[in-house]
Protein backbone atom coordinates (compact mmCIF):
# COMPACT_ATOMS: atom_id res chain seq x y z
CA UNK A 1 0.00 0.00 0.00
CA UNK A 2 1.10 3.80 -0.82
CA UNK A 3 1.54 6.58 1.83
CA UNK A 4 -1.21 7.96 -0.11
CA UNK A 5 -4.73 8.18 1.57
CA UNK A 6 -7.17 5.49 -0.29
CA UNK A 7 -9.28 6.78 -2.73
CA UNK A 8 -13.22 5.77 -4.00
CA UNK A 9 -12.78 3.50 -6.78
CA UNK A 10 -15.92 5.49 -8.65
CA UNK A 11 -13.96 8.41 -9.12
CA UNK A 12 -11.58 6.98 -11.11
CA UNK A 13 -14.17 5.45 -13.35
CA UNK A 14 -15.87 8.79 -13.94
CA UNK A 15 -12.47 10.70 -14.57
CA UNK A 16 -12.22 7.25 -17.30
CA UNK A 17 -15.38 8.23 -18.86
CA UNK A 18 -14.90 11.80 -19.00
CA UNK A 19 -11.39 11.28 -20.30
CA UNK A 20 -13.02 8.49 -23.02
CA UNK A 21 -15.37 11.34 -24.34
CA UNK A 22 -12.51 13.99 -24.31
CA UNK A 23 -10.24 11.61 -26.49
CA UNK A 24 -12.81 10.33 -28.54
CA UNK A 25 -13.57 14.38 -29.39
CA UNK A 26 -9.93 14.84 -30.50
CA UNK A 27 -9.75 11.72 -32.98
CA UNK A 28 -13.20 13.10 -34.40
CA UNK A 29 -11.50 16.55 -35.04
CA UNK A 30 -8.04 16.44 -34.63
CA UNK A 31 -8.31 19.25 -32.33
CA UNK A 32 -4.90 18.84 -30.83
CA UNK A 33 -5.10 21.83 -27.93
CA UNK A 34 -7.82 19.28 -26.80
CA UNK A 35 -5.36 16.59 -26.03
CA UNK A 36 -2.78 19.61 -24.72
CA UNK A 37 -5.71 20.19 -22.01
CA UNK A 38 -6.12 16.45 -21.41
CA UNK A 39 -2.68 15.75 -21.04
CA UNK A 40 -2.54 18.98 -18.28
CA UNK A 41 -5.47 16.68 -16.14
CA UNK A 42 -3.11 13.33 -16.62
CA UNK A 43 0.16 15.39 -15.28
CA UNK A 44 -1.81 16.86 -12.58
CA UNK A 45 -3.25 13.73 -11.84
CA UNK A 46 0.37 11.33 -11.93
CA UNK A 47 2.35 14.16 -10.39
CA UNK A 48 0.14 16.30 -8.18
CA UNK A 49 -2.30 13.68 -7.28
CA UNK A 50 -5.89 12.19 -7.40
CA UNK A 51 -7.41 15.01 -4.97
CA UNK A 52 -6.58 17.75 -6.62
CA UNK A 53 -6.83 16.28 -10.03
CA UNK A 54 -9.66 18.47 -12.38
CA UNK A 55 -12.15 15.37 -12.85
CA UNK A 56 -11.52 13.99 -9.00
CA UNK A 57 -12.94 17.62 -7.93
CA UNK A 58 -15.41 17.67 -10.44
CA UNK A 59 -16.41 14.08 -9.12
CA UNK A 60 -16.11 14.79 -5.78
CA UNK A 61 -18.08 18.03 -5.45
CA UNK A 62 -21.08 17.41 -8.24
CA UNK A 63 -21.41 13.34 -8.34
CA UNK A 64 -19.88 11.57 -5.16
CA UNK A 65 -22.51 13.72 -2.90
CA UNK A 66 -25.42 12.32 -5.14
CA UNK A 67 -24.37 8.54 -4.76
CA UNK A 68 -24.49 6.06 -1.73
CA UNK A 69 -21.63 5.88 0.94
CA UNK A 70 -19.53 3.22 -0.05
CA UNK A 71 -16.59 1.91 2.37
CA UNK A 72 -14.64 0.56 -0.85
CA UNK A 73 -11.44 2.14 -1.08
CA UNK A 74 -8.51 2.00 -3.83
CA UNK A 75 -4.60 2.71 -3.64
CA UNK A 76 -3.58 5.64 -5.68
CA UNK A 77 -0.37 4.18 -6.63
CA UNK A 78 -1.63 2.20 -9.72
CA UNK A 79 -4.27 4.93 -10.27
CA UNK A 80 -1.47 7.81 -10.68
CA UNK A 81 0.57 5.49 -12.66
CA UNK A 82 -1.96 5.05 -15.23
CA UNK A 83 -2.14 8.66 -15.20
CA UNK A 84 1.35 9.06 -15.90
CA UNK A 85 0.96 6.59 -19.10
CA UNK A 86 -2.03 8.87 -20.36
CA UNK A 87 0.18 11.38 -19.77
CA UNK A 88 2.95 10.16 -21.65
CA UNK A 89 0.44 9.15 -24.95
CA UNK A 90 -1.47 12.25 -24.55
CA UNK A 91 2.07 14.45 -25.02
CA UNK A 92 3.16 12.23 -27.90
CA UNK A 93 -0.04 12.41 -29.63
CA UNK A 94 -0.19 16.36 -28.94
CA UNK A 95 3.34 16.52 -30.47
CA UNK A 96 2.10 14.67 -33.69
CA UNK A 97 -0.82 16.50 -34.62
CA UNK A 98 1.04 19.50 -33.26
CA UNK A 99 4.26 19.17 -35.49
CA UNK A 100 2.62 17.31 -39.06
CA UNK A 101 2.31 13.63 -37.85
CA UNK A 102 -1.60 13.27 -37.86
CA UNK A 103 -0.70 9.26 -38.05
CA UNK A 104 1.24 9.83 -34.62
CA UNK A 105 -0.98 11.32 -32.70
CA UNK A 106 -4.15 9.61 -34.22
CA UNK A 107 -2.38 6.13 -33.04
CA UNK A 108 -1.25 7.62 -29.46
CA UNK A 109 -4.44 9.16 -28.78
CA UNK A 110 -6.03 5.59 -29.72
CA UNK A 111 -4.10 4.12 -27.35
CA UNK A 112 -5.09 6.31 -24.49
CA UNK A 113 -8.31 6.08 -25.95
CA UNK A 114 -8.26 2.69 -25.52
CA UNK A 115 -6.89 2.32 -22.37
CA UNK A 116 -9.80 4.56 -20.98
CA UNK A 117 -12.29 2.64 -22.11
CA UNK A 118 -11.73 -0.52 -20.35
CA UNK A 119 -11.47 1.48 -17.67
CA UNK A 120 -14.69 3.45 -17.71
CA UNK A 121 -16.59 0.08 -19.10
CA UNK A 122 -15.15 -2.68 -17.39
CA UNK A 123 -13.51 -1.06 -14.27
CA UNK A 124 -10.23 -2.82 -16.18
CA UNK A 125 -7.32 -0.21 -15.21
CA UNK A 126 -4.85 -1.16 -17.67
CA UNK A 127 -2.33 1.20 -16.85
CA UNK A 128 -3.08 -0.47 -12.86
CA UNK A 129 -2.96 -3.98 -14.10
CA UNK A 130 1.03 -2.60 -15.69
CA UNK A 131 1.73 -1.17 -12.39
CA UNK A 132 1.09 -4.23 -10.36
CA UNK A 133 3.20 -6.51 -13.08
CA UNK A 134 6.22 -4.58 -12.65
CA UNK A 135 5.73 -4.54 -8.49
CA UNK A 136 5.39 -7.97 -8.70
CA UNK A 137 8.83 -8.77 -10.90
CA UNK A 138 10.86 -5.95 -9.19
CA UNK A 139 11.93 -6.89 -5.85
CA UNK A 140 10.85 -4.83 -2.86
CA UNK A 141 13.56 -3.82 -0.21
CA UNK A 142 11.84 -6.26 2.37
CA UNK A 143 12.74 -9.17 -0.26
CA UNK A 144 16.02 -8.16 -1.15
CA UNK A 145 16.81 -7.93 2.67
CA UNK A 146 15.86 -11.98 3.09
Amino acid sequence: MSAQPPVDPRGPRFAAWVTTVVLAGVLVTSWWPLLAAQAVVFAIGAFAGLRVAPYSLVYKRLVAPRLAPTGEREDQAPLRFAQAVGFGFAVVGTLGYALGVPGLGVVATAFALAAAFLNAAFAFCLGCETYLLIRRFNPTKERALR
